[in-house]
């Protein structure tokens, strides 16, 4: 008798374990809008780098160069927002005097590319 009352035990603790083993897990689903995934990330980014450009010297250095505050602002805001990341992150990865001898390096790095598939000629051969 015992086994029995053991057996009806368990078999009605696991029916009622199985039946709310469903209702428990149930989840709410909604469909994401890509905007509301993608703007924070874009708005981070551009505060980001406008406030890096509102820097008094660099204001400075865009006017010397003829380059209108406004134009600067509109093009930014027309990137990409994969553009737009990488603009802000090579602007927080940027040293703040430029690094002259990586830039020659890189440009001679371009130019020997270019030379070597044959679209420049700009390393002639010397005649012998």
């Amino acid at each position: 008798m015992s086994m029995s009352v053991w057996r009806t035990s368990a078999v009605s603790i696991l029916s009622v374990a199985i039946v709310n083993l469903g209702l428990v897990g149930a989840a709410q689903a909604a469909i994401v809008d890509t905007a509301t995934l993608v703007a924070p990330a874009r708005e981070a980014d551009l505060a980001s780098i406008r406030a890096q450009l509102s820097r008094d010297d660099v204001r400075k250095q865009m006017q010397e160069m003829g380059v209108d505050a406004a134009s600067v602002d509109a093009r930014i805001a027309s990137l990409s927002d994969r553009e737009l990341h990488q603009l802000a992150a090579d602007l927080q990865k940027a040293p703040a005097g430029g690094d002259v001898l990586a830039l020659v390096g890189a440009v001679f790095v371009v130019l020997l590319i270019l030379e070597l598939v044959g679209v420049i000629d700009i390393f002639k051969k010397i005649p012998r």
